[in-house]
This record gives structure tokens, sequence and C-alpha cells, in this order.
């Protein structure tokens, strides 16, 4: 060891050292101290130094020390690393020394260790910071910076106040933030009132650090104190928008009204606030003012504000169209459009049409318009084609070739889906007619009294709708509602809706003639208006308020989706889920379902309101089931047409209505009597026919003269709905084959149709006895009374048997079952 160490071959060296480490001992360990400083190979030097280092040999730290400002930057290197592995109280002054230095390497050398330090270096810098060098003060500030030291908060301001040296005063202006606390704040606030403070931006960021370490109730007062304590409120107004509080919003834009001064320092503030809230200001002094450069540091704040907010692509496109209206430069308006592609906005797809011929934007309108339409086929309309059209005979970039082709291709995937259809042609009222009165009245008028009624409506509709140039349709605030000439079944909609400021703003949109999805002022509390728009509003035993408010203020752009299957209702206002699948109610006669087939209309309520981008799609279904001549002659009633689920109750949730029939999509979170779908009137004696659809292995019943809580099977009688072939119930007992009456009486087998295909069933319900009657085949003919003499066939207690009436249900268990053509006539 002692011979290998003094070799001059570095390489050599340190493979000797990596060898000895595992065995190092106090003797090794001091030849190799000693070596280090005797030897004459800078590079030797190198490795015995960093060995030390690793060693923890701190008994050879005043040896290292004497090398910490060696002329070759690399045994200085590893003279200050290998120092600063030992205990700080060893390593930390001569480190903390080099700042003195004034070769730039030593200093970065210095500062790159103590910025790696553990332990609190800031002592030493304070205490040593008057014998650094210039070099070394702008490090040391920077290194009290990283550690937020606040206890050094005296030496950062003086040097910013007093430092002849530039550089030391930017530095310490800049670190001013990272070391201020509360009780510093008195005297900053003092120096940022004073008219000719320099670096003034640095001593407001210190101001906001120092704030921002206490709640926001408590800055909100220690601002609102001084504010009123001084007259020049208007410095105080950055640190309003620090806090990002909506009080401190209205407290900025109070003043932004004073002076012209207070304006200045209030819209300056309001370019600084990271919150969506100054959105709203912002646009109102950006529509106002007729400032170019306001109107454009406006436009960059909005983007920002927009883009980085946690809005869904829907309301960042509603607004960026609207800052697109107000940007002033070319940049900033290719800078929207790249925002507006990212959006995946139907509305913004739209929006890019009448840029298409702008020679200056036609290829960032284009380039948005594709991105959004090729990665959103949903949005499949007579618009889209239009402009996926324009868009590829616009492109003219180096790819061009390639994206049209793209298109074409999109085209051609896409031609045979059922698209949306323009509602609102922008221009006229082609298509919409005047209101004349609700749809039962309506039915009741003759021929020549409608069409003299609608004749005067059209006229009265054209005087209180108003199309604007912009493609807006505009209430005035007088008159009745805009009715499409259209009466649509099942649909799906997107329509944009604004309420303008006013007296009491309030719409809606009537689905099949019927109120009405509720748009409101959400500020209108005495009416209940906070709850948002998009609920189901007139309705009494269904959900009517929306699941959550997501509205836009009044005056801003909002946009619907509205899916209307059956008599289900789904909205999304602005992007989110506010009604989900919920029943809407026949408000002309609540004794009645829904309409099948009926207008749309937009609601006149007495205030301005605008609408824009009206589109529907049409969902095809069956026509509406109906009885036989025979079946009405004997009294017969339908529970169940294919478009409403009005004679039913129970799980509204997991039963819908898909191409006319009730489908059941298990949920099996739900109590076993909260997955059943009830008539909502009770029978005792009837007959009973459907049809059914059963999927691999479903697993279902009929529940007949039941309750609506507990187990049907047992509280009422369950007639087994069951695919009895399937192999997973190839050990059934026999009273639980398809058309059983649950554990009673066993059904003849053999009567169902292959799954997938529809099966007939009747049943009859008369006292005791029961019959049922599958594809023509009976398969149970017996009395409950006469079958339970001796006992049940599942030998368990049945109270509800023989219930004199109840409740006809499906039994949801855990499989997809489908029902449809549902009808009903009573026997007692």
């Amino acid at each position: 060891m002692q011979t290998a160490i003094k070799d001059k071959n570095p390489v050599y060296v340190a493979k000797v050292l990596e060898y000895y480490t595992p065995n190092k001992s106090a003797k090794g360990t001091d030849l190799i101290s000693k070596q280090a400083k005797k030897t004459k190979s800078d590079l030797v030097r190198v490795n015995l130094l960093y060995w030390l280092g690793n060693a923890k040999a701190e008994q050879a730290a005043p040896m290292i020390t004497k090398y910490i400002a060696d002329k070759n930057p690399d045994v200085q290197k590893a003279a200050v690393r290998s120092l600063a592995s030992f205990d700080s109280g060893v390593a930390l002054r001569p480190i903390v020394g080099l700042l003195s230095q004034t070769d730039e390497t030593t200093v970065n050398t210095a500062y790159q260790t103590l910025a790696a330090f553990e332990a609190d270096i800031v002592p030493a810098l304070t205490s040593g910071y008057l014998n650094f060098s210039l070099q070394g003060k702008v490090k040391a500030l920077q290194l009290i910076s990283l550690r937020k030291a606040d206890s050094a908060y005296d030496l950062v301001y003086a040097e910013m106040m007093n430092a002849s040296d530039e550089a030391v005063q930017k530095q310490a202006s800049l670190s001013l933030k990272d070391v201020s606390t509360s009780r510093n704040l008195p005297q900053l606030f003092d120096l940022i009132e004073q008219s000719n403070v320099a670096n003034s931006n640095d001593v407001q960021a210190a101001i906001n650090a120092a704030l921002s370490t206490e709640a926001t109730d408590k800055q909100l007062d220690i601002i609102n104190t001084r504010m009123a304590q001084t007259d020049k409120a208007y410095v105080y107004y950055p640190s309003l928008a620090n806090t990002g509080s909506p009080i401190a919003l209205t407290r900025i834009m109070e003043g932004y009204k004073k002076s012209t001064t207070d304006a200045k320092a209030a819209f300056n503030a309001l370019l600084s606030m990271k919150t969506f809230d100054a959105v709203y200001p912002l646009l109102d002094i950006a529509r106002a003012s007729k400032d170019k450069t306001e109107i454009s540091q406006a436009v960059d704040a909005l983007t920002n504000l927009i883009v980085a907010s946690e809005h869904t692509g829907i309301v960042k496109a509603n607004y960026l169209q609207e800052v697109m209206l107000l940007a002033q430069t070319i940049k900033q308006k290719k800078l929207i459009f790249r925002h507006l592609g990212n959006t995946d906005s139907f509305q913004a797809l739209l929006f890019t049409e009448q840029y298409l011929d702008n020679k200056d934007l036609k290829e960032d309108a284009a380039q948005a318009g594709m991105k959004i339409a090729l990665n959103n086929p949903q949005y499949a309309s007579d618009a889209t084609v239009r402009i996926l059209d324009k868009i590829a005979k616009t492109l003219s970039n180096p790819d061009a070739a390639y994206q049209q082709q793209a298109i074409a291709k999109f085209l051609n995937d896409n031609k045979d889906v059922n698209p949306f259809v323009t509602a609102f042609n922008g221009k006229d009222l082609t298509g919409w007619k005047g209101f004349v009165t609700d749809p039962i009245k309506l039915a009741k008028l003759s021929p020549q009294e409608l069409a003299e009624a609608q004749k005067a409506a059209d006229i009265a509709a054209a005087e209180s709708w108003v199309v604007e140039e912009e493609g807006i349709l505009t209430f005035t605030g007088k008159g009745k509602n805009l009715c499409t000439e259209k009466k649509y079944g099942d649909f799906e909609m997107w329509v944009d809706w604004k309420l303008l400021p006013g007296k009491e703003p309030d719409a809606g949109i009537y689905l099949r003639g019927t109120p009405q999805v509720q748009i409101w002022d959400t500020a209108r509390v005495k009416v209940g208006a906070q709850v948002g728009s998009g609920g189901l509003y007139n309705n009494k035993v269904h959900q009517d308020k929306p699941l959550k408010v997501v509205d836009q203020r009044v005056g801003e752009w909002n946009t619907f989706y509205i899916k209307m299957i059956g008599d289900r209702v789904t909205v999304y206002l602005n992007g989110e889920i506010v009604t989900d699948n919920v029943v809407l109610e026949n408000f002309w006669d609540r004794s009645q379902p829904i309409f099948p087939v009926e207008q749309i209309e937009l609601q006149a309520h007495g205030s301005l309101v605008q609408y824009r981008n009206i589109f529907i799609k049409e969902i095809a279904r069956p026509e509406p089931f109906e009885l036989s001549k025979q079946e009405e002659k004997e009294g017969f009633k339908v529970l169940f047409d294919g478009t409403n689920l009005y004679h039913w109750t129970g799980n509204l949730i997991d039963h819908v209505i898909e191409d006319g029939a009730i489908v059941y999509y298990p949920n099996k979170a739900r109590r076993l009597d909260a997955r059943n779908l009830y008539t909502k009137e009770e029978y005792g004696d009837f007959v009973f026919r459907f049809e059914f659809q059963l999927t691999p292995g479903a697993n279902n019943g009929l529940g007949i003269r039941t309750p609506q809580e507990g187990d049907a099977a047992y509280v009422g009688m369950e007639l087994q709905i069951l695919d009895d072939d399937a192999p997973i119930y190839a050990n059934l007992e026999e009273f639980q084959y398809h058309g059983s009456v649950y554990g009673i009486i066993a059904a003849q087998r053999g009567a169902l149709k292959p799954v997938g295909e529809w099966n007939y069933q009747e049943v009859i319900a008369k006292g005791d006895h029961i019959k049922i009657t599958l594809n023509n085949q009976v398969i149970v003919d017996g009395n409950i009374r006469e079958a339970t003499k001796n006992g049940t066939a599942d030998g368990k207690e049945h109270p509800g048997l023989f219930n004199k009436k109840g409740y006809i249900a499906f039994l949801g268990h855990g499989s997809i079952i489908k029902a449809r053509n549902i009808r009903i006539k009573r026997l007692d």
C-alpha cells in the first residue's frame, strides 16, 4: 500500500485505493493523507483527496483545507468536495471562506458545494459576508434565497438599499422575496409607497411573498388596514390581486373606477392575476377600451388565463372566441387558433369557418378546424362536411397533400353516420315559427283556426326574434316562444345560449313542446336560481334541479348538449353533466306521459336572451307500440309503448329505453329491491302480455302482487325469467326454470326461443290460479293454494304468496334483459 500510492500513474493509484477502501485503517489513512501532500502529480492528488473525503477522514481536514484554493481547478474541486463530506463544523467555514476569492471558478465551486450542504450555512454566510468578494456576495445572496433564510432579511434589505455594486444590489433585490415574512411588512409597505422606489417589482414580490405566509382573510385584513392609512392605496392592488380572492377582485375594480392612476394600477394588477375570475373584468375593460395597447395586454392575459384554467374545452372555446374578437395582432390571433384546436369543441370547429377566407389566418383556422373534426367523429354534421371541404381547399402547407388525404378518408369513413343538422342558419328564421299554444290545445284547433293562429304568431315572432349579422338569434324581451317547424321524437341537440343583463334574466328550452330545460341567472337567489341552469324545472315527481352549477356569468356564452330518448333527458352544460337520464314530465297534463313527438321551442320569458349554433340530430326509433283492435275491444291498456316509462317507477336509472325496448343494465351495488322496476299502479287479477329478450345466462323475474320493498319472490310472487339452458344453471331445481312460480309451481321447459330472439309471454292471474303461456305454449297452469297445501316446493316461507293485489315488477338481478310491447287488462 505504501509503495503503491506513491506511484505516479493516477489510474493505478485509483485502482489501489478502490481495492483498499473495504480494508481501510487509521495507519493507511494517515499514509494516504501524507502522500496527498507530498505527491507532485495533481491527478494522483485528486484521487487521494477524493478518497479521504469518501473515507470521512476528518483528521486530514487541515491538510485538505490547504488545497481548497489550489490553482488547479480539479484539485480545488476535489478538496472542496472532500472537505464538504466531513462534519459541517470542520468543513463549512473554509468553504464559505472561498467566497472571498475573486476567481470565478473558485467562487462557483464554493457556491455549488454550499448549495448541496445539508447543514445550516446561513450563519456562516452572514457573519462572513463583509469579507466576500463582489462575486462572492452575489453567490451568498443566491444561497440565502435558496435557503429561504428570513434570518438574513436585514442583510438582504440593506444590500438592496445601499450596495454600491449594481450586480450585488440587483441580486439582493431579487432575493428579498425569499427572506421576507409578515413581520417585515411595515418596512416593505413604507418602501413601496415611495414614488421613486427602485426595483419596485421586486419589492412588490417580497410583499406578496410575506403576505402569502398568512391565511387569505388575514392577508385582506392587513392590506385593507394599510390602504385605509395612505393616500396611495393603488400601490396595494397587486397585493390584493395576489390573494386571488373574489373580495379583492371587487376592491380592485372599485379602484379602477376612481382616478387615472388607480385605473392603471388596477389594470396592471388584473394582468398579474392567476385566477379565472379575472377573466370577467379583463373582458369588460377590453370591450370598452379604445386604447389598443391596453386591449392587447388584456388579450394576452385573457388567453393565458383561459388556457391555464381547469374549465372544459367547451368553456375555453367560448371564451377564446370572445378574445379573438378583441385580438389586436395577427400573432395573437394565430395563438388563439392554436389553442382553439386543442379544445375539442364543436363550437370551436364551427367558429373556424369564418376565417377560412382570411389571407393571414386561413391556414391557422384550417389546422384548428381539421384537428377538432378529425379527432371527434361524433361532431358529424352538415356543417362539418362543409367546413372540412373548405379546409381541404384552403390548406397550403408542406403537408397539405397528406392532410387532404386524411380529410377525404374521414369523410368517406363517416359518410353513413347520422349527422347533426343545422336548425338555425344564422341568417333568418327559416325552419322556425311563432308559438300558438300548448300541444294539447293545439290538437283541438280546426285546420282553419290553426292556420289563422299560426299566421298571426309568425308575424309576432318576426318582430320578437331578431337575427344579428354575427349569426346570433336574439329575443328582444317581448313576445312568445319560437318553435321549430319540424316535430322531433328522440334527438340530440347542441345550442349555445347567452342571457343578457337586464331585468330578471330567464329562459329555457322546451323539449317536445314541454317546459323545460331551465336557463337562468344564478344570482336570482330569491327564486332559487342559485342551483344553476340545465335542470328540468317543471318536474314535480322526478328530479328537477341540476347536479351542479356550471353556468358562466350573465352576458357570456354557455353551451347545452341535450339528449332525449323516450321520456328521458340528459343535459350537459358547458361540457359537464347536470341532468342524468331524468324523466321529463308532461307539464300540460301530468296524468299523461310526455308527447312522443313534438316541436322544440326557445322560451320567451320577458328578458333578453341570445342563441347560436343550434344543431339537432334525430335518432331513429320504432313507431310507438299500439294495441290491436281486439285488445282495445277487450280493455287492454298499454304499460310501455317504447317511448316512455310513464307507467313505471322504482329503478329508473338502470332501466333505460333503447330501440323501443326497456333495457336493464344491472348495478349490483344497489340493494335487491332497489334494482326493480315497478308499475305505478297495483293489480290484483289481470292478464299481462309482454315480449322479452334474454342475454346468455340471463336471470330476472316478473314480480306480481308484490309490495315495492323486500324480495318479491317471498313478499309477493315471482315468475321466473331465466336462460335456463345456460350451463351455469345445469343443476336447477324444477321450480327455478323459466316461467315457474318461484319456489311454488314448476314450469314446463322447451318453449323458450334461443338467446337473442324475442319471446312472447302472457300471464293470467285470477285469484289463486296462475296461467302462463310462453310462445303459444302453456308452461304453467296451476293453483298456488293447492300447490302449497303440503308446504312450499322450496321449503321456505312465502308470506306474500296470497296477496290480493300488489305491483307488477321486473326484478333486476345480475343480467341484461330487454322487454317491450307491454300491456295489461284488469280482471277485477
